[in-house]
């Protein structure tokens, strides 16, 4: 087992736990104003000065703490907003870190079906297994803090487009004869595709300095 898929120091919540879960109680205004204002100061903090003992806190955060103090703070914010792209980015690294090997095989089957650039700006080696997807999610968020934002939304975007592509025909060879794992193979397709719009519509709004 390489350092890449070792396990967590504590046991994480599974990221389709974490899509369902629901955070009463709290006044809304008040949530969405500690979303922005944590996301902001963080982002601000650390691409002022890109520190790779900080950067590299922050993109193994959840392997060490789990997603939950994430989804505290940045899970109910809007997708194409700051803090809803950063929450969505870390989900998507923890799904990969979760189960590469599937993470692989939906990335490769997407990779030989999709007639797109989308896996050349992913920017994984072909083929891509398990180690390579991870090391690529983890590259992707070490752009986030310390290269061009606007070009990590966009490589994440792309992979999403491509695991949701192998992830739609993968359902299709299951619909006759495994018909719950199709369906699952379709919502997780149709998850991936909805992360690809939002991640890159944020890429976009970055550019003209309108993600808050």
């Amino acid at each position: 087992m390489t350092d890449q898929t070792r396990g967590y120091h504590k046991p994480v919540r599974r990221p389709a736990e974490v899509f369902d879960r629901f955070y009463a109680g709290d006044d809304p205004s008040e949530v969405s104003r500690v979303a922005h204002a944590t996301a902001a100061a963080l982002l601000r903090r650390v691409r002022e000065d890109p520190h790779p003992d900080v950067v590299e806190r922050l993109v193994g955060f959840t392997g060490e703490h789990g997603i939950d103090d994430i989804a505290e703070l940045w899970s109910r914010s809007p997708a194409r907003t700051l803090p809803g792209a950063l929450w969505r980015l870390y989900l998507l690294q923890l799904m990969i870190h979760d189960d590469p090997h599937t993470a692989a095989l939906l990335y490769e089957r997407g990779r030989g079906e999709l007639a797109s650039i989308d896996a050349a700006v992913a920017g994984a080696p072909a083929p891509a297994g398990p180690d390579e997807l991870v090391a690529l999610v983890d590259t992707i968020m070490r752009g986030l803090f310390s290269g061009d934002f606007g070009v990590a939304l966009d490589r994440a975007a792309a992979f999403c487009r491509v695991a949701a592509a192998g992830a739609t025909h993968l359902a299709d060879d299951y619909e006759a004869t495994e018909p719950e794992r199709s369906s699952a193979l379709t919502t997780r397709a149709l998850r991936l595709s909805t992360y690809a719009n939002d991640l890159a519509a944020s890429a976009g709004l970055w550019r003209r300095d309108s993600l808050t």
